[in-house]
C-alpha cells in the first residue's frame, strides 16, 4: 500500500539505503557514499568476516570471471582492491594470452594481450571488496534484516521497512533507495505496492544447469592458463561447456554447464565422463591427472531475466534497481559481476554530475545503467535462444541474420589479432556490440581468417609437462605458431 512520503526536514542528513550486501550492493554503496552522510547497507544474511560462503549466494560455488571491463569499474570505485586481491592469491589472467578455449568456430589463438580477467574464488572476490568498502565510516550494514517493502508515493520513494531479528519493524529514511538484491529481487513487487508499473519483463530460459567442484592443481601449474570448452548452437543437440579456472591455494574451480537435455549432475562417477563427452576431451583428461577437493555443487537457477525499469512510463524518483535486481544472466558468460559493476560506476557518474537531489536522477541513473546491461543481454541471449528446448523467444530471420554474422567474426577471430581484440572489446564489456558493425571490423569479416585453424588445442610443452608425461600424446600447439 501506498504511503505519503514523508517532507525532507531542512538540514536532515542525505541518507542512501541499499538492499542487499552482496557484490553488487557493496559497490553501489561505494558509488552513493560520497554524496550522502550516511549509506545503511540492509542484508539479510549475516556477512562473514573473511573469505567463506554465506547463504544468500549459492552461485558462488560456480566459476565466475571477472572481465576487466568489470574489473577497472571496481579499481575506479574501491581503490586498491585489486592489488589486495592479488596479495590474497587472486590471478591476473592475461587475454587472449593465458585462455585456451574452443571457440564454435575453432580454437582461439593465444595472442599477445589485449584484455585480462581476475580469477578468484566468489567468496575472496566478495570479502575484499566488502572489506574495503566498509572501512568508509559513512557505510553501516543493516545484517539480518528483512526487507518488507518501501515506504513512500508513486511519486516518490523516501525510504523502505526491515523487520529485525527480534521480531520488530523499522523504517528507514532515504533521499535514494537503491536494490541491488539481485536475482531473487522483487522491485516490481515493491514497485507494484505504491502504484508503480508494471515493470516489464524479458525471459529466456535454455534450461543450464551447473555442475562445479574445486580441485588440486598439480604442482607446477602455478602460472597454468584458463581452459574454456564452449559450445556451439547451431549443432542439434544441447550446448555443453566445460570450464577450468585457477583460483587461490593452488586450486582449479572446474564448472561444467548442459542446457536443457543435456544437464550435468551431481554423481560421482559421471562428472569426468560429463567433461570428456563436450565438444573436446581437453576438460576431462586434464582433470583426470589430479585430485578433488571437494563435492560436487549443482545449481539450477540460470534463467536470463531482464527487467526494464528503464521502461516505465512513471518512474518515482529516490529508486534505482542495479545489478542481478536489473538483469540476471546465464553464468556461463561470465557477465553478472561485471554488469554490476559498471551499473554502479554509472550510478555515481550521475550523482557526480547532477546530485541526489536533482529532479530525475532515478531516471538518467536507470537508463545509464541499462546500457552495460543491454550489451551484456545481447551477448546472452542471442545464443541462449538456439538450444533445443529454450523458452521465451523464437529466433526471427533478423536473429538468425545477427547469428550467422557473429559466428563470421568469430570464425575470423580464430586467424585474426585485430578481429579477436574487437571482439574481447565486447565480451569483456570494454566497448559495446556497436564496436562490431564498425568498418574495419566489417571488412576484416569479409576477408576472414589471416591464418589457419589450429588442430589441437594451444597449450605450450611447459604447460603439457606440469602435468603427466601422457598428457603429451593428446599434442601441443607450440607458441610460436600460435601468434
Amino acid at each position: 500500500m501506498s504511503e505519503p512520503s514523508r517532507p525532507r526536514r531542512a538540514g536532515a542528513p542525505r541518507r542512501a539505503v541499499v538492499i542487499g550486501g552482496g557484490l553488487g550492493g557493496m559497490l553501489a554503496a561505494a558509488a552513493c557514499s560520497s554524496h550522502v552522510d550516511e549509506v545503511t547497507v540492509v542484508e539479510r544474511d549475516l556477512l562473514p568476516s573473511r573469505p567463506a560462503p554465506r547463504k544468500g549466494l549459492p552461485q558462488a560455488r560456480h566459476a565466475h570471471m571477472l572481465w576487466s571491463g568489470g574489473a577497472d569499474a571496481i579499481e575506479t570505485l574501491v581503490p586498491g582492491v585489486m592489488s589486495q586481491l592479488r596479495d590474497a592469491g587472486a590471478r591476473r589472467i592475461a587475454l587472449p594470452t593465458d585462455m585456451v578455449s574452443l571457440s564454435p568456430e575453432g580454437w582461439y589463438r593465444r595472442w599477445p594481450e589485449s584484455h585480462y580477467l581476475i580469477a578468484c574464488s566468489r567468496d575472496l572476490l566478495d570479502w575484499a571488496i566488502r572489506d574495503r568498502v566498509l572501512r568508509d565510516k559513512r557505510i553501516r550494514v543493516l545484517s539480518q534484516a528483512e526487507l518488507l517493502g518501501l515506504t513512500g508515493s508513486a511519486g516518490r520513494v523516501d525510504g523502505v521497512r526491515v523487520r529485525l531479528t527480534d521480531g520488530s519493524e523499522q523504517r528507514l529514511d532515504a533521499d535514494l533507495v537503491v536494490d541491488a538484491s539481485g536475482r531473487s529481487s522483487r522491485g516490481p513487487h515493491w514497485l507494484k505496492d505504491l502504484g508503480v508499473g508494471p515493470v516489464r519483463e524479458l525471459t529466456i530460459d535454455a534450461g543450464v544447469v551447473y555442475a562445479s567442484r574445486v580441485y588440486r592443481a598439480p604442482k607446477g601449474t602455478e602460472a597454468f592458463p584458463v581452459v574454456n570448452i564452449q559450445a556451439d548452437a547451431r549443432l542439434p543437440q544441447p550446448g555443453q561447456v566445460a570450464t577450468i579456472i585457477p583460483i587461490e591455494d593452488q586450486r582449479w574451480l572446474v564448472s561444467l554447464s548442459g542446457t536443457r537435455g543435456g544437464e550435468p549432475t551431481d554423481d560421482d562417477s559421471a562428472y569426468l565422463d560429463f567433461a570428456r563427452g563436450v565438444r573436446h576431451p581437453l576438460v576431462g583428461d586434464i582433470l583426470s591427472r589430479t585430485e578433488p577437493l571437494s563435492d560436487i555443487v549443482v545449481t539450477r537457477s540460470t534463467i536470463n531475466r531482464r527487467r526494464l525499469f528503464e521502461k516505465l512510463k512513471k518512474a518515482p524518483e529516490g529508486y534505482v534497481a542495479i545489478g542481478d535486481a536489473v538483469a540476471a544472466l546465464n553464468p556461463v558468460y561470465g557477465h553478472g559481476m561485471s554488469v554490476a559493476a559498471l551499473g554502479a560506476l554509472a550510478l555515481r557518474a550521475e550523482l557526480r554530475r547532477t546530485g541526489i537531489s536533482a529532479p530525475g536522477l532515478a531516471g538518467r541513473a536507470q537508463r545509464a545503467i541499462s546500457r552495460p546491461t543491454s550489451a551484456a543481454w545481447t551477448l546472452a541471449t542471442g545464443q541462449d535462444i538456439y538450444f533445443p528446448g529454450s523458452r521465451g523467444k523464437t529466433p526471427n530471420a533478423v536473429d538468425r541474420v545477427l547469428s550467422r554474422y557473429v559466428n563470421r567474426l568469430i570464425e575470423t577471430a580464430t586467424g585474426s589479432f585485430y578481429m579477436a581484440k574487437a571482439l574481447s572489446d565486447v565480451m569483456t564489456l570494454q566497448a559495446g556490440v556497436e564496436r562490431l558493425v564498425r568498418p574495419g571490423v566489417i571488412l576484416s569479416a569479409l576477408r576472414g581468417p589471416r591464418r589457419p585453424q589450429l588442430e589441437k588445442p594451444p597449450l605450450t610443452n611447459e604447460e603439457f609437462a606440469a602435468l603427466e608425461p601422457g598428457d603429451r600424446d593428446s599434442g601441443a600447439t607450440p607458441v610460436a605458431e600460435n601468434r
